[in-house]
């Protein structure tokens, strides 16, 4: 039997996670795997870059799982450094550079598995390119902001952007001894939450000392005579003054390999596949990670939810296609769970704006708790928002914000979102309980007896 060549680009989560099992199935002698990666590292966790930067975790390769030198020894040809530069799927072939060198060179292969993940977002502003402005996606850009906090006499940053990067970015600058000012253009931070509850993110973000500035439009990122960033200027007339920006606005697919060579994409630009992760109409391309789009199995639509979760489980699923084997990957319901201090955010499912554009008419509940009984020590409060179809009560959303315990929370709404449960089946769920861990009747059921309440005075 021929042996058959993998090609894999994309170095991370994805890429390795499939190489890594396809390896598992397929000896060397059976399939040649050959990984592109544009970086210096491999297998590394983007979504720890701010623990590191802010000190919680003390070395970069803490956050490393595999090094490009452990994959090669487990029969693995990863080229680091190497850019992916076109797909000629007709000749099934890829054309890569060296990005040191700048030689290029093509590889066949019989199997191709796209993996190259999202890219920060970088607004066409007056200024962006600047010394000291910062996009965090890979573990070579947290790099480069680390070299340059180094370096960086003053003592003032500026996040452009309040998502999940933006807002832990924030706190990581915090910590270094940073005077932070965030700048986002919606209503409140954590636009993945309804304003009502990125309202309560506002306002734990205010007393840690983080300055943040809703509906700001930012129009330039003004320099100094050496082409530095000094300073963050907004449609207001406003200007931020800052020694360093980083850019917190999100993350889009990188798929303009896969644009050039025609392959099918979505409405957010991500890689269309099937429930085996194989690209649509391409009997062996595989891709999966940041850059393709999954079922939203509460909104029934495809959509573009960048996390490491999820490439790592469609890595699984592609090794085992490409080995042989089979798995699929039946889509997600939009779990996220982070923190700014001590504050926990949670949000799964749909928020109202998705339920609207969905098309769906629902009801919704807001309730505040406590994360354990009232009368324990170190009681916090916690603040559980539910969301239901208006005739049938079934769950559609719910968002947590509170202290210690809140976020993982989230985790039982996201099974009964995959469950397709309604509220009334969530309130008799038989969860465990004891005055430490929670009150009698924990804040998720609270909600869900609030939700039933809506639903049927909605009848």
């Amino acid at each position: 039997m021929a042996t058959e060549r993998l090609v894999v680009v994309g170095g991370d989560a994805a890429g390795m996670s499939a190489a890594s099992q396809a390896r598992r199935l397929k000896g060397p002698a059976e399939l040649e795997i050959v990984a592109f990666e544009r970086g210096r590292f491999s297998s590394y966790s983007a979504c720890g870059i701010p623990y590191w930067v802010g000190g919680q975790v003390a070395e970069r390769d803490d956050l490393i799982a595999r090094t490009p030198e452990e994959h090669r020894a487990r029969g693995i040809d990863l080229r680091t450094r190497t850019e992916v530069v076109e797909l000629d799927l007709p000749g099934s072939r890829v054309r890569a550079r060296d990005l040191d060198t700048g030689s290029e060179s093509w590889t066949g292969y019989d199997k191709l598995v796209l993996a190259t993940g999202a890219r920060p977002v970088r607004p066409r502003l007056p200024g962006i390119g600047a010394h000291g402005v910062h996009g965090i996606q890979s573990l070579d850009d947290g790099q480069r902001l680390m070299d340059t906090l180094r370096r960086t006499e003053g003592r003032r940053a500026v996040v452009v952007g309040a998502g999940y990067i933006g807002v832990e970015m924030a706190e990581a600058l915090v910590a270094r001894g940073f005077e932070v000012t965030v700048l986002h253009r919606g209503e409140q931070p954590m636009a993945t939450l309804d304003p009502d509850m990125g309202g309560l993110v506002h306002s734990a973000m205010n007393r840690m000392g983080i300055r943040t500035v809703s509906r700001a439009e930012v129009t330039k990122i003004l320099t100094d005579e050496e082409g530095r960033a000094r300073a963050v200027a907004t449609s207001a007339g406003e200007e931020y003054e800052a020694d360093v920006v980083v850019l917190g606005i999100g993350v889009e697919p990188r798929t303009a390999l896969a644009r050039a060579a025609g392959l099918p994409l979505g409405t957010s630009d991500g890689i269309l596949t099937d429930l085996s992760m194989r690209v649509r109409g391409h009997e062996n391309i595989w891709s999966g990670g940041d850059c393709v789009e999954v079922l939203d199995l509460v909104a029934g639509r495809t959509r573009h939810i960048p996390l490491g979760t999820h490439a790592n489980k469609h890595g699984q699923v592609i090794g085992s296609g490409v080995g042989g084997g089979y798995a699929t990957f039946p889509g997600v319901v939009g779990t996220a769970v982070s923190k700014v201090c001590d504050l926990e955010i949670a949000r799964t499912g749909l928020r109202e704006r998705d339920a609207l554009e969905a098309g769906l008419r629902f009801v919704t509940a807001t309730i505040t708790s406590t994360n354990t009984a009232g009368y324990y020590p170190g009681a916090a409060e916690m603040t559980v928002k539910m969301i239901a179809e208006r005739r049938t009560g079934r769950l559609l959303g719910v968002q947590i914000v509170g202290g210690a315990g809140a976020a993982k929370r989230v985790d039982i709404a996201a099974v009964a979102l995959t469950a397709g449960m309604t509220v009334d089946q969530v309130v008799s769920l038989d969860l465990g309980y004891a005055p430490p861990f929670s009150p009698v009747w924990d804040p998720v059921l609270v909600a869900a007896r609030k939700a039933v309440s809506a639903v049927r005075s909605a009848v």
